[in-house]
């Protein structure tokens, strides 16, 4: 354990073997910090902070502290953050409210990138990429694999499905199905992100009956998307992409689906 001498550790925090502490950091005593855990410099934790094995906080990241809303009376609130993630300079995590459970969860292997910021009891998964100025509202559902390009915003209680990718500058108001690609302001499907799909080995096939899939649910205008999806299910029930793309969008029927922006002839002509 390394422990700068500029550095202020409150009593009652837990440090475990081989974490840093550098200069001019805070750490509160309701912290909790796992083997190999590293505060560059200049980074604050505070209230009830617990972050997992490796992960590296860069300076002037504030992680904790009261939540940003009015009313937030939530004393045993909670910032809880797993293993190997990779926390940038600027960036801010509030935790839990009241309202919302109480805790805030990040997973593993995640990289927020500078001045990103998630608000009050996100659920963040694991493998996720935050770039630079990336805002997620309160109550935000970020499944893994999910990358959000530079300066986008995520609309308080949306969900963003497993390996999606939003567009820079986007501002999503509404869920983004898993492997969907949104852009825009307000954000609606470009269509599906076939370069994240490959990347991560799914065969050809499943893809083909994916993007089937996705004309079927998205392009066709008989019934609501909720029972659009539900045929999907049923026509590609051996699909396990099709079936966590309907799977999403019937979890929550209260929910507003972001819808497939329109595409010309030509675009369909080469899809």
């Amino acid at each position: 354990m390394t422990i700068h001498p500029t550095a202020i550790v409150e009593d009652g925090a837990q440090l475990a073997i081989g974490v840093e502490i550098g200069p001019f950091s805070i750490v509160s005593g309701g912290a909790r910090l796992a083997e190999g855990v590293r505060l560059l410099s200049h980074a604050v934790l505070i209230g009830n902070v617990e972050i997992g094995p490796r992960t590296v906080v860069y300076p002037n990241a504030v992680l904790g502290g009261e939540a940003q809303i009015r009313n937030t009376s939530a004393p045993e609130a909670r910032l809880i953050i797993g293993a190997d993630n990779v926390i940038r300079e600027s960036v801010t995590i509030s935790p839990g409210s009241q309202r919302g459970g109480g805790v805030t969860r990040i997973g593993d292997r995640n990289y927020f990138m500078a001045y990103s910021h998630a608000g009050h009891d996100c659920h963040i998964g694991d493998d996720v990429t935050l770039s630079n100025g990336v805002q997620l509202g309160g109550h935000s559902e970020i499944s893994n694999g999910v990358i959000l390009g530079g300066l986008s915003a995520v609309q308080q209680f949306s969900r963003v499905g497993q390996y999606a990718f939003i567009s820079g500058l986007s501002g999503v108001n509404s869920d983004v199905i898993p492997y969907g690609m949104a852009l825009g302001m307000h954000a609606k499907l470009g269509g599906l992100n076939l370069i994240g799909l490959k990347r991560r080995g799914v065969p050809r096939a499943n893809i083909h009956a994916l993007r089937a899939a996705f004309r079927a649910i998205f392009q066709e205008s008989a019934g609501s998307v909720q029972e659009r999806a539900a045929r999907a299910a049923e026509s590609w029930a051996d699909v396990p992409e099709v079936q966590h793309v309907t799977a999403f969008i019937l979890a929550d029927a209260k929910r507003q689906i972001a819808p497939a922006r329109m595409r010309s002839p030509k675009e369909d002509e080469s899809a």
